[in-house]
């Protein structure tokens, strides 16, 4: 049986996978759709960790792995650090490490901690909201009121969990943004029209950068299509692991 490893976003948890699920399953594949730590159900650390490393341990052969933003960049490491673990790889709106952020997403990113600072975490969870599920071009009242709601969840979920534990925090692999030629496997890069222009460059860069990778960009969507655009999603999905 062919296993699918599915690594969600920084702003959600597992459960921005229940659409692909069922869809994935039905063609007889495993599909595994683990928390990484301090996110949904799984606690953060107390000492130092690598989600690379976390994901690592989940496989027992070559797998298909889709990750996105967070997850995206956590499957990238993992392309590289054991590429014999991973025979396809889907990069929906992927971090890179190294990158040069703009002010606008710097600028979002301080509305959120300073809410968050101030113990104001629905603020924080708001913030986040806006900038990555409406993205910089729409208004809350364009986007699926269910979405955004469930995002705000799993961000204050991530919120809760980080004040109940202190101690450990997440290595990166630094060098994945000068390695990227050196990802072998088939690759596929997703990345939503309504996207920050940041993660839409980042998308560009990706699939320029990796050998044979190809780019499409899903109109009408954000940061996170599986839940916007979950059956434009499933369908490229069971396309390319097919």
């Amino acid at each position: 049986m062919s296993t699918v490893l599915l690594l969600h976003a920084g702003i959600a948890d597992s459960r921005m996978w229940e659409p692909q699920v069922a869809p994935l399953e039905a063609t007889g594949r495993r599909v595994l759709t683990p928390d990484l730590r301090g996110f949904g159900r799984r606690p953060a650390a107390t000492e130092p960790f690598s989600h690379a490393g976390d994901a690592e341990a989940l496989l027992d052969g070559p797998t298909a792995v889709v990750g996105a933003s967070l997850g995206g960049r956590v499957a990238l490491e993992l392309a590289l650090l054991r590429p014999a673990l991973v025979e396809r790889l889907v990069l929906i709106a992927p971090g890179l490490s190294g990158w040069a952020w703009s002010e606008a997403v710097r600028a979002g990113w301080q509305e959120e901690e300073a809410a968050y600072e101030q113990g104001d975490l629905d603020g924080a969870a708001d913030a986040s909201v806006r900038m990555w599920v409406d993205g910089p071009r729409r208004r809350p009242d364009q986007v699926d009121p269910e979405v955004r709601q469930l995002v705000h969840n799993m961000v204050l979920r991530s919120y809760v969990l980080e004040q109940e534990t202190v101690g450990g925090s997440a290595e990166e692999e630094p060098a994945v943004h000068e390695r990227l030629a050196e990802v072998a496997c088939p690759t596929l890069v997703l990345v939503g029209d309504e996207d920050v222009d940041d993660l839409r460059a980042i998308a560009g860069h990706v699939a320029a950068s990796v050998p044979g990778a190809e780019l499409i960009e899903l109109p009408g969507t954000a940061h996170l299509p599986s839940l916007e655009r979950p059956d434009e999603v499933n369908a490229l999905l069971l396309q390319f692991l097919a």
